[in-house]
């Protein structure tokens, strides 16, 4: 099994990566956590053939962690795009998957199928529970128990108890962390580098990636590792995720 970050920015692309998007490897599927600008590169580590299925998991509907869907024209030779988000998927893609926004779901070269969580959750073949996020809008957590591991992804959100109950002894657990130390913003909640290690150590994480950081105030890897840093005073098991870091579970 392999974690591959194709995309850890929030907000937008730089030097430091593209907008947010994970892919979980196993031996039978093929998992992606958002579709930030980062899931152009999907085609690098999947081997398509018409037997594949692709499991999207959207968070929410804020352009950096959809962006990327337009992208997905460009990929072919496997059988069904299975799109799973929280409710109002299936009417926010009808307008978003359409001209003139772009190609419309009938004319790709594959399958699609939308599902809206957690009411379609008996669809998905494999261990999985979502939460809502601490979130201006709308947001969904994940956790994934599979092959004897156990992968949490909380994207945007505030420490709230949802996000404790996903990290639960988590082998890995994957958080944003938009703010920067100390930071915190009522209005639209989002993590800091503490905030983010708080979660890790109440909900006994093995270990902590930080990703969507919020390229205005992260400017470079260093920026990155430094928050890490500050997380790993309370969580030492901390990482900055970077585009195209792959970890083996």
């Amino acid at each position: 099994m392999k974690i591959i970050f194709l995309g850890t920015n929030g907000w937008y692309d730089t030097e430091t990566g593209n907008t947010i998007s994970i892919l979980l490897k196993t031996d039978k599927y093929n998992i992606i956590f958002d579709a930030g600008t980062g899931i152009y590169k999907l085609d690098r580590y999947v081997s398509f053939n018409e037997n594949t299925d692709l499991y999207l998991f959207l968070s929410h509907f804020h352009l950096d962690h959809i962006i990327g869907y337009h992208t997905i024209c460009k990929f072919s030779g496997f059988k069904t795009l299975k799109i799973f988000g929280p409710e109002g998927t299936k009417k926010y893609f009808s307008i978003i998957a359409g001209r003139p926004f772009s190609v419309p779901l009938a004319d790709l070269p594959f399958k699609v199928e939308l599902y809206e969580l957690p009411e379609d959750i008996s669809t998905v073949p494999f261990k999985i529970k979502t939460l809502p996020m601490l979130h201006a809008d709308l947001t969904l957590g994940y956790r994934v128990e599979i092959e004897d591991k156990i992968i949490t992804y909380c994207p945007d959100t505030g420490y709230c108890e949802n996000a404790l109950t996903l990290a639960r002894n988590s082998d890995i657990l994957m958080a944003e962390c938009s703010h920067k130390p100390g930071q915190y913003n009522e209005a639209w909640p989002h993590l800091n580098p503490e905030s983010a290690a708080r979660i890790a150590k109440e909900g006994g994480a093995k270990k902590l990636f930080l990703v969507h950081m919020n390229p205005m105030l992260y400017e470079t890897h260093k920026d990155r590792e430094d928050a890490a840093s500050v997380a790993g005073k309370i969580f030492p098991g901390t990482t900055s995720a970077k585009d195209g870091m792959e970890i083996e579970l």
